[in-house]
């Protein structure tokens, strides 16, 4: 979407509808104030018959016909209480102002950040955000009908000049956003792990200090990756492992942050087959990935000074007569011996492999996006990842990241005493566990095996990564989550002493 700030009236935007936000109880202030006026007091007589309550994410709809609004429809938006509303509420309120306008057949739309309950560069960022996210939509497999198209221009109407750069940044980072919902709601038929490695060739060339890196079977095979090849070799797709490197110039020394993301672009569960309702949707168990190679490229193109390595695992989970058995012993690439007794648990045997190539890269703060558990969905839900790790201040920055950028994280467990539920009588671990418990948190303590040494955050996405439901800012399909984290995280450690 095309990103412009102005400093004109409210009144003077000529776009499709022009939104402006109120909380509850409503008493129409700054630019609501104004187009009341205007409008003969239309808003004010709306708020008296409690049309207008300010709800959170109540729209409400005008048709000016001029009466000195160049705006062909003006929305009054609802925050809720304004002790409440919160950046969440904002960009809810963008994504119904985008919505609306999508309905209406629209393609212009004008936000007001003033006079809102967050500071104007806030207030920019998550307009930005929702309305582009919002206003998404993916019907690239549509043949027939009518389609609306997405808007193609948002204008942030604000008297404070210090929200042009903040607003261009959240636009080009939503941008990314998309960018990555698209990998999600792409079919597997249309997406295997080969066409995700040529998607990263092209986001290296496009960028002048990003490098790519692809392997094949042999490449993984002479490094010792048989966790994430046992995965592989029920598929007729072949996998590829992708390395993208960003080096820019003055980037601080000693510093790179390791990406690593799931990238298992159809997941049958092997020849654990999973039932039919749980095989629907598994197009999304790549998501880790696109959220990866999208966050890398965003990083590239905001010129962050940090040097990043990201590892992807791209490969299938299919049933074969070459599938790896239950009860098959595997030997990682760090020499860790692994009895499969779930290939169903198949994301943690990618990661594994991926985890201990990052670090042997060169990673020095280290984290991966896996949807990895459905235990964590009945945790947490669909609003935050749990994230687990080791490294307070890691965790810590991690979790800041997550509450800047709307990709909310919620901390886990993670401790030696979940070892106890992957033991194997035949190998150094086992892959899986029956103990029916803590099954995020052990997965992670897996995981925590080929991590290496230094600072790793694990966040387990499976109920943030794509939705069944719409809700707040989101419709139905992939959330491109994590996209926004890594990249704010990619900015706070830059800036770090």
């Amino acid at each position: 979407m095309l990103i412009r700030t102005s400093t004109a009236a409210p009144a003077a935007a000529a776009v499709d509808m022009l939104g402006v936000a109120v909380t509850s109880p409503v008493k129409p202030a700054g630019a609501a104030a104004e187009l009341d006026e205007r409008l003969g007091g239309a808003i004010s007589r709306l708020v008296s018959s409690r049309e207008v309550r300010g709800e959170a994410g109540q729209i409400t709809v005008l048709h000016p016909h001029g009466q000195g609004v160049k705006a062909q429809r003006v929305a009054i938006l609802g925050l809720g209480p304004a002790a409440k509303a919160d950046a969440d509420s904002l960009r809810t309120a963008a994504a119904t102002a985008a919505r609306s306008l999508l309905a209406a057949r629209g393609t212009t739309l004008a936000l007001v950040a003033d006079g809102l309950p967050l500071d104007p560069v806030e207030a920019a960022r998550c307009l930005v955000e929702g309305a582009t996210i919002g206003g998404y939509r993916f019907d690239s497999f549509k043949t027939r009908g009518d389609r609306p198209k997405p808007p193609r221009a948002l204008t942030v109407l604000t008297s404070d000049r210090s929200v042009v750069a903040a607003a261009k940044r959240a636009g080009l980072v939503a941008d990314a956003v998309n960018r990555a919902r698209d990998l999600q709601n792409t079919p597997s038929n249309v997406l295997g792990p080969v066409e995700m490695a040529d998607h990263a060739r092209k986001i290296a060339a496009a960028h002048p200090h990003l490098t790519v890196q692809v392997l094949d079977e042999r490449r993984m095979e002479r490094l010792g990756m048989g966790a994430f090849l046992a995965v592989a070799q029920g598929s007729v797709r072949p996998p590829r492992l992708v390395v993208l490197r960003y080096a820019p110039p003055r980037a601080p020394r000693g510093r790179v942050l390791g990406m690593v993301g799931k990238g298992v672009t159809f997941d049958s569960g092997g020849l654990s087959l999973k039932p039919l309702r749980s095989m629907i949707g598994m197009k999304y168990d790549m998501s880790g990935a696109a959220a990866v190679l999208e966050a890398t490229a965003a990083i590239a193109e905001l010129k962050l000074p940090l040097r990043t390595i990201s590892v992807v695992g791209a490969t299938d989970n299919m049933p074969d007569a070459g599938s790896v058995m239950p009860d098959t012993v595997v030997t990682a690439s760090n020499g860790r011996t692994i009895e499969i007794t779930n290939t169903d648990a198949e994301g943690r045997l990618v990661l594994a492999d991926c985890l201990h190539h990052a670090r042997n890269l060169g990673a020095t703060h280290l984290i991966d996006l896996a949807t990895l558990t459905g235990a964590v969905v009945t945790a947490l839900g669909d609003v935050h990842a749990g994230m687990m790790g080791v490294d307070q201040p890691w965790l810590d920055r991690v979790a800041a990241a997550g509450e800047a950028s709307g990709d909310h994280v919620w901390p886990l467990p993670l401790s030696d005493t979940f070892k106890r539920m992957f033991r194997s009588d035949v190998a150094d671990i086992g892959n899986s566990s029956t103990w029916g418990m803590a099954g995020p948190s052990y997965a992670a303590r897996f995981l925590q095996e080929f991590a290496g040494e230094g600072p790793w955050a694990h966040l387990d996405i499976a109920g943030t990564a794509d939705l069944t439901r719409a809700r707040d800012y989101y419709p139905r399909g992939g959330t491109g989550y994590g996209v926004r984290l890594l990249v704010e995280l990619a900015r706070s450690l830059s800036e770090a002493p």
